[in-house]
């Protein structure tokens, strides 16, 4: 039996969506699968793989452009594999107190895609997050590290399970 390749696929705008994404990639591995980790910008063609995770941040409730994009460009592909989203987002604790929604967008994509899943994880603003906007949040009193890796860990260890009972 050869071993199922799994794309997990990011639009970041400060690098927590990558960081989730990685965190993903570590867990699918783990599961004995051959994840590959890549921006969304980066993914031309999917055809290789046999399962893809995409996933990217939201900002004022929109998906990132690169991951929506991504999905547009390999649409035609990815109707044909399993397909999980996420997102991420939240900085506080909403996102682990209640499941989250999509946004629109990305509705529109799990619908057009035939996506089995979609999740919502925290997101991060920090004093090391680039740009005015993140600085002044954090100067006052917002924001913060809201990923929770466990979450993210048995996110993707229930994609292995779903990968395996499909084999």
């Amino acid at each position: 039996m050869t071993t199922k390749r799994v794309l997990v696929a990011y639009g970041s705008r400060h690098g927590a969506t990558a960081g989730i994404a990685s965190k993903i990639g570590r867990a699918l591995r783990e599961d004995g699968l051959d994840a590959v980790v890549l921006p969304a910008d980066d993914v031309d063609d999917v055809r290789g793989f046999d399962a893809v995770v995409l996933g990217g941040s939201l900002y004022a409730g929109r998906w990132n452009g690169k991951a929506l994009h991504c999905a547009e460009r390999n649409e035609q592909y990815l109707k044909h594999r399993p397909v999980w989203l996420f997102s991420s987002g939240p900085v506080d604790s909403s996102a682990e107190q209640h499941e989250i929604p999509p946004v629109p967008a990305v509705a529109r994509q799990m619908e057009r895609l035939g996506a089995r899943e979609h999740v919502t994880f925290g997101g991060s603003i920090t004093a090391y997050t680039p740009g005015i906007i993140a600085r002044a949040l954090v100067r006052h009193g917002k924001g913060g590290d809201f990923r929770n890796s466990e979450r993210i860990r048995t996110w993707a260890h229930h994609i292995s399970g779903e990968l395996a009972t499909a084999a």
